[in-house]
Parts: structure tokens; sequence; C-alpha cells
């Protein structure tokens, strides 16, 4: 039985790559998705023809014990867990704070704090019989930088970064390595930046600063820098990390 890297948004971007990226080491990927299962089936089926083991759930990770009844599945039918990649977006549009609900500004907490929460509620007493587990949260600029119209995205990604912060002083000397990824900076990734833009201007981005020029993320690369912090030795384990393109100019100076 093959140790399980259990992917939590994964699209064809970053969590679709990541997955493909560890079920290449050996590990069973467990690709979740909201919506679109011909596109999670795409993906399942192209880790299979590379040689690697993989299996497709929807999950909406809003809904009420979806992630838990998730975890319990994997777990009973697939194997253990070692790793999860938390790659669910909370973004809910730029809005301005009255045209922010109550129920829009919950939202973006629900998918953006409390679903990590739940995935550690549920898997973490598991990994700490076994000794060992890792996750791995990608976080956005809006984690460390409240930009304007995005109430409810920023204080969510916030509260997501400080609860992977409190649940690495509970459980890092406990073996399992949480690791919060800020992505500052554009990927290159047609399915999520390029749905956003459009193709044509998407299109435009990656000639103009894609491509040879390395200014946009590149997902293979993000995820081997998810597979590097996962292989960390516990002696030098990452616990937040800021992701950008080397023509960017940092969060901070800008």
């Amino acid at each position: 039985m093959k140790p399980v890297c259990l992917v939590i948004g994964a699209g064809a971007g970053i969590g679709g790559t990541v997955g493909k990226c560890f079920a290449r080491q050996g590990y069973h990927a467990v690709l979740c998705r909201r919506s679109d299962e011909d596109g999670l089936n795409k993906l399942v089926s192209q880790i299979h023809e590379d040689g690697g083991q993989a299996s497709g759930f929807l999950l909406n990770a809003v809904d009420e014990d979806s992630i838990e009844e998730c975890i319990t599945t994997v777990e009973a039918e697939i194997g253990p867990i070692e790793v999860v990649v938390f790659n669910l977006g909370a973004q809910v549009g730029n809005r301005s704070l009255q045209d922010t609900s109550y129920k829009v500004f919950e939202l973006g907490w629900r998918m953006a704090t409390f679903a990590v929460f739940r995935t550690a509620s549920t898997l973490f007493p598991l990994m700490e019989k076994r000794g060992k587990g890792t996750l791995l949260v990608t976080s956005s600029t809006a984690a460390v930088r409240g930009n304007a119209q995005q109430h409810s995205h920023a204080s969510a990604m916030a509260g997501r970064r400080m609860l992977c912060q409190s649940l690495n002083a509970e459980y890092a000397s406990k073996g399992i390595h949480v690791a919060h990824i800020v992505i500052d900076g554009s990927v290159d990734a047609p399915d999520t930046l390029g749905k956003m833009m459009g193709a044509e201007k998407f299109q435009q981005l990656r000639q103009d600063k894609g491509m040879e020029h390395d200014g946009l993320m590149l997902p293979e690369k993000i995820a081997e820098t998810y597979l590097h912090l996962h292989q960390q030795h516990r002696s030098v384990w990452t616990h937040e990390l800021d992701l950008r393109a080397y023509s960017d100019l940092a969060w901070w100076n800008h």
C-alpha cells in the first residue's frame, strides 16, 4: 500500500501538477476538486499513463462533513495520508465593503481558514499516531497584505496563515510539518489566471512576461518546491515560504 498525497484543490495548475509530481515519486495521488469531473478524470488518467497511481474525488470543501468523509474514506480504502496539499483558493472577487455581504465574507473564511482547520482536526490525530506527516498550504499575497476590495479574501487568508503558525506550535514537535507557502505573483496556469484574464490577454502576458522570460511562475517548478518541502530533514524544516519570479518585486516592496 503506497503512502497517499491528498490534494484539496486539484486544478490543472498548481494542485494537479503537484499531484503528478508526488505520483512520480511513488505516492498515490488523491486529487480533489469542486467541479469539472471531466478535467479531474483527465488528470487521473495522465498520472496512470505516466505509470503512477491516482484517484479523483469531487469535493466541495464548504459542505458539512465533506472533508472529514473524504479523509476517512481515503485512509480506509486507499492508504495512509502522508502529505496533504491544501491548494483551495478563497477568492470571492473584489468587492467594496458595502457590496460584501455577511454571507460572502463568511464564505471566504469557510474556504480559506475553516477548511484547513477541519482538515487538520480530522487528519492530525492519525498523523500523530504514525509520528509523521506534512501539511503544505498554498496561500497568497493577501495573507500578508490587505488590498482594497479584498475584505473577505485578505481576512480569510491572514487567518489561514495564523492557523498554520498555531498548528506548527502544537504539532511540529510531534513530527507533523506544516508549511505556509505564499504565492506572491502570477502563475502560468491557463485554467486559473487564463480564465480570469481571457485567452487572448493571457497569451499576450505569456509572450511578454512568461515563456523564455521566466517572469511567470511555472506550476512544474512550484511542484518541485512542494516536494522539496515535504522531503526536508526535520532539523531544517521551512514553516513559511514566499515564492515569486525573479523579476517581480516582493510584496513588501510595493
